[in-house]
């Protein structure tokens, strides 16, 4: 299945129930839940949830609102370690048990999400898990080549120039 084929598989629904899983976890993650405002919980839900529909063939009503989708320079405020990428991942995991998405869409979103948030790590661990994070190396790398056209109207997405903090 190729990735723009997802949202006519899952629609506006399967992302809405995938994503609303998601957030409901949120709230009371001791890592996560922090990170993210009480009072717009449900604007991070909503734009999850338009990016996603547009990342995957739905209407483009993330870009139309909101522009390019800037990831890491939208999250850049947040500390996000390997701990919190894979707290991130876990609760992704939840969310999808929950969401009941077809195997073979839930199979494409599962690599997107591995890759994109290993991308997103923007905080170096400790020395001694460094070994970790240059074994994620790889994933990153082929995950710019494979989503090149999401970064590459913005310099800062530029894979040849794209560091990974160790």
């Amino acid at each position: 299945m190729q990735e723009l084929e997802v949202y006519s598989m899952v629609g506006t629904e399967g992302f809405t129930r995938l994503v609303a899983a998601f957030y409901r976890q949120v709230p009371r993650d001791d890592l996560l839940g922090p990170m993210y405002p009480a009072t717009d919980l449900l604007g991070a839900e909503r734009r999850l949830r338009d990016f996603l529909i547009g990342r995957f063939g739905g209407p483009q009503t993330y870009i139309e609102q909101r522009g390019h989708p800037r990831l890491r320079a939208r999250h850049s405020p947040f500390h996000i370690n390997q701990a919190a990428r894979d707290r991130w991942m876990r609760l992704m995991d939840s969310a999808f048990g929950e969401a009941a998405l077809p195997a073979e869409a839930e199979q494409v979103l599962r690599k997107f999400f591995n890759g994109m948030s290993s991308f997103m790590i923007n905080r170096a661990e400790l020395e001694a898990d460094g070994a970790k994070q240059r074994a994620l190396l790889p994933d990153v790398e082929e995950f710019l080549r494979t989503n090149l056209s999401t970064f590459s109207s913005c310099s800062i997405y530029d894979p040849r120039t794209v560091s990974i903090p160790y």
